[in-house]
């Protein structure tokens, strides 16, 4: 029995609230924002913006009347009130959400954003969803099943890429989340490979790599839930690897750490081995 039907997750109603969340709130804002509709949280590079908090509020409305025995939580919910953010490491059923994931991105008119929710059990992640609101498509991921790109037609299984040399190694490295004594480090052992670089969206991130586009995401060093849980899920279910560069398996309680999600094991040591000073 599959792991939704056993825990009676209602997947068909979370795909339902996630594509009219993009319908209603946050595709009509998009290249539409209006002045006071963007507001920073810790700086410049960290914003939220009117169609972040009316997706999540539309999205943890509407779950907790579908589902009601489980625990709701978003980002921008978090950013309120951080008290929450412990819940998405504990609670059985939890789903996290992040409603707008790229919000610099969506801010300034790129089309490079994305919806992100997971559900977890006491820290481990069982389903996610990682939607494309301009393309309404998304790869869907259960714990134990093959991951798959959905759209409204059709879907297929996806499978990471095949292990391959160093120099010809695809990733994402976030080094602006970095504090700066480590920044020249990210960016000198970048250098080995063919391309390093950042999409600022986990989202697709997370989807590159479990269609086999890139090799590894790398996670900046706060590993928050709603930016990865999905993604760790989506690859894990198309062959891939996930874990902290120290070893420990991904667990949405943990707070810190840096996380190496790679195509597979090799790769992920190979990646490891050039990043083992983050430890």
């Amino acid at each position: 029995m599959a792991l939704a039907q056993a825990m009676a997750l209602p997947t068909s109603a979370i795909i339902m609230v996630v594509r009219a969340a993009a319908r209603q709130v946050i595709l009509p804002r998009f290249r539409s924002l209006g002045v006071g509709e963007i507001a920073e949280k810790t700086g410049p590079s960290d914003l939220v913006t009117i169609a972040d908090t009316e997706a999540e509020t539309l999205i943890c409305k509407s779950l907790a009347i579908d589902w009601p025995e489980a625990l709701v939580l978003g980002e921008e919910g978090v950013s309120r009130d951080p008290s929450l953010r412990a819940a998405m490491g504990t609670a059985d059923p939890v789903v996290i959400v992040d409603p707008v994931d790229g919000t610099w991105n969506f801010a300034h008119g790129l089309a490079v954003f994305g919806v992100l929710v997971a559900v977890a059990r006491a820290g481990r992640p069982v389903w996610g969803m990682l939607y494309d609101p301009i393309c309404d498509d998304w790869i869907e991921a259960e714990e134990g099943q093959p991951s798959r790109m959905v759209t409204p037609e059709a879907a297929r299984i996806l499978h990471t890429a095949a292990p391959k040399p160093v120099t010809e190694l695809v990733g994402y490295i976030p080094v602006g989340l970095f504090p700066a004594a480590q920044k020249r480090t990210l960016a000198l052992a970048g250098l080995g490979y063919a391309r390093a670089t950042c999409l600022r969206c986990s989202a697709h991130e997370y989807r590159m790599l479990a269609q086999g586009f890139v090799d590894f995401v790398l996670s900046g060093p706060t590993p928050h839930p709603w930016d990865h849980a999905a993604g760790v899920l989506a690859v894990l279910g198309a062959g891939g690897v996930a874990r902290f560069l120290d070893g420990g398996e991904y667990d949405t309680a943990r707070v810190s750490g840096v996380l190496l999600v790679a195509s597979c094991e090799e790769v992920w040591q190979q990646v490891a081995r050039d990043y083992a000073a983050l430890i």
